[in-house]
């Protein structure tokens, strides 16, 4: 393959420029984060690199549900290699965007594309009228710096074919003159505005499996990446920018972390502290606990490894507002199976683990923070990508206390505190009550530090962790009991409806249209299938149900 390659002989020597037979090949530039005075750090991009073609299908509201990789029989994809797999399902046709870089004109070509279309929703973005197309139109310079479709836009306002007033993704509201941080908009979710990579996406998996169109394709989840938002200190918000870019947790370490919904400063909240799930208790008549023992049921029954990637700064000095979010799903996607389990990883020195130290006379818990990336990682995996990964994370942005050590040991100190507080909540309304086992010790863990004087990295609290003795467990029998007696009840409802219905002598010519006779066969099998014992036998490895909710 070398003899296609070459380059041309300039003076006498070699030039720098790579060509394929006579075809210069250009170099494409990634932005990876900003210097300190606000300059783009770029990286050239391998030759060979080509982006992955993402399918985006839920944002915020999804529904999931996790089965026994035996439920599924032959049909059980082989990756992941997990006794139990989670499947989910976008509950919404928009998603609630914040494209922070599109007010830079060209930039996001596929922002300005959804905003040159009509029938768009859009929050905090100034309304511009038709005059100011005109501006836009005679400033040649800056007009043909946006992509065509936004040229369009403008051109179709100017000559008076558009409405009066349009939105510019250059132009967010301004707020006291200056342009808000927090420009939104809903955009049309992309499988459904682009049937035709989903299409595609489907079909090269039925070929890579070789499942015909007869069959069902189970597309489980295969790699959970969490993202979180870091901050510098501020006048009145802590410092939380002790995290690298990419962590993974074992399950304690990451539940004190999800229990906490712990956040940096954002521009879509007033300031740091708790947000995501902690904020929704108007939309949810239920205690949070609820939700916290079925999740944490989830990810022990199916072992899903979970890494969180930064966002916001690494360190107090580094900015990179979403780029390394933007970045991760290029590199796992270039990884094999093996390469992200989380104990081969540590193995072979691609993450290490952060250990509690003394600083200012006082302990810091860093261990809290699980493991992070080292520099292997970054030239094993991001060398995928870039033509020199070396310089695309430094040190000092994989290890942030080298960029400042108290700031990383008030960050770390930040996180505890955030903990403490949090988990105490469960406490004082009682909820604690209702945690299943492994959640009562973590959050005495989170408010004391111990349980029964023993710390969250002691090997028999770890060991309430692990899937064998969830499934050993009497409060686990007790929620598939709680599963079974609700399974019963619907079956038992369904069929009492079905029979009620089709004894209604007017509804007679309904009833066979529907076919309801065979779906109250159909109830009544169910029913009687429900009811036996080898049905929770087959709920092994499920979330089953909360006992004090079925009753």
């Amino acid at each position: 393959w070398r003899e296609k390659f070459a380059v041309d002989v300039i003076n006498g020597a070699s030039s720098n420029e790579l060509r394929l037979g006579r075809k210069k090949l250009a170099t494409q530039f990634l932005r990876v984060g900003y210097e300190s005075d606000g300059s783009w750090r770029t990286f050239g991009l391998r030759k060979d690199f080509h982006p992955a073609v993402k399918v985006q299908a839920e944002d915020d509201i999804t529904a999931s549900v996790t089965v026994s990789r035996a439920s599924l029989g032959a049909e059980a994809p082989e990756n992941p290699p997990l006794a139990s797999l989670k499947f989910v399902q976008n509950c919404e046709n928009r998603l609630f965007q914040r494209p922070d870089d599109a007010i830079v004109r060209g930039y996001d070509h596929q922002t300005e594309l959804e905003f040159a279309h009509g029938g768009n929703f859009y929050s905090n973005y100034e309304p511009l009228p038709r005059s100011r197309a005109r501006e836009l139109r005679e400033e040649a310079i800056g007009f043909h710096q946006f992509t065509r479709p936004m040229q369009h836009l403008i051109e179709t306002v100017d000559s008076g074919q558009g409405p009066e007033y349009f939105v510019c993704t250059a132009f967010p509201r301004l707020v006291e003159g200056k342009p808000s941080k927090n420009p939104r908009y809903l955009q049309m979710r992309p499988d459904l505005a682009d049937p035709r990579a989903s299409r595609l996406a489907e079909l090269s998996q039925r070929l890579a499996r070789r499942i015909p169109p007869g069959r069902p394709l189970h597309v489980p989840v295969r790699s959970v990446l969490a993202g979180r938002r870091n901050n510098p200190a501020e006048e009145k918000v802590p410092s939380l920018a002790c995290y690298g870019p990419i962590h993974y947790m074992e399950l304690p370490e990451l539940f004190m972390e999800f229990i906490s919904s712990m956040t940096g400063k954002s521009p879509s909240t007033t300031g740091a502290g708790s947000e995501g799930a902690l904020t929704k208790g108007p939309f949810n008549a239920l205690l949070p606990v609820y939700d916290l023992n079925a999740a944490l049921v989830g990810y022990i029954v199916s072992g899903y490894p979970c890494f969180l990637t930064s966002a916001g700064c690494l360190g107090p000095q580094v900015r990179v507002d979403h780029d390394i979010s933007l970045l991760v799903p290029e590199v796992w996607c270039r990884m094999w199976e093996h390469e992200r389990d989380p104990a081969w990883l540590i193995a072979s020195g691609l993450l290490e683990p952060l250990k509690d130290f003394a600083h200012g006379g006082r302990s810091v818990l860093a261990s809290r923070l699980g493991y992070r990336i080292t520099q292997t990682f970054v030239n094993r995996f991001f060398g995928r990508i870039f033509n020199h990964p070396h310089s695309v994370l430094t040190d000092a942005m994989l290890r942030p206390e080298l960029q400042d050590p108290d700031e990383f040991a008030d960050a770390v100190d930040t996180v505890v505190a955030t903990h403490r507080r949090v988990a105490s909540q469960y406490f004082e309304d009682g909820s604690i009550a209702h945690a299943c086992p492994p959640l009562q010790v973590l959050l005495h863990c989170m408010r004391d530090g111990h349980f029964e004087g023993k710390p969250e990295s002691d090997p028999s609290i770890r060991a309430l962790f692990t899937r064998e003795q969830v499934l050993s467990s009497d409060w686990y029998a007790a929620r598939l009991a709680a599963r079974q007696k609700g399974d019963i009840r619907l079956w038992q409802r369904h069929a009492a409806y079905l029979e009620k219905f089709v004894q209604m002598p007017n509804y007679a010519s309904e009833c066979d249209r529907l076919q309801l006779r065979n779906r109250l066969s159909h109830a009544r099998v169910m029913l009687d299938r429900v009811k036996r014992a080898e049905h929770r036998s087959s709920l092994l490895g499920t979330l089953g149900a909360e006992p004090t909710l079925v009753g």
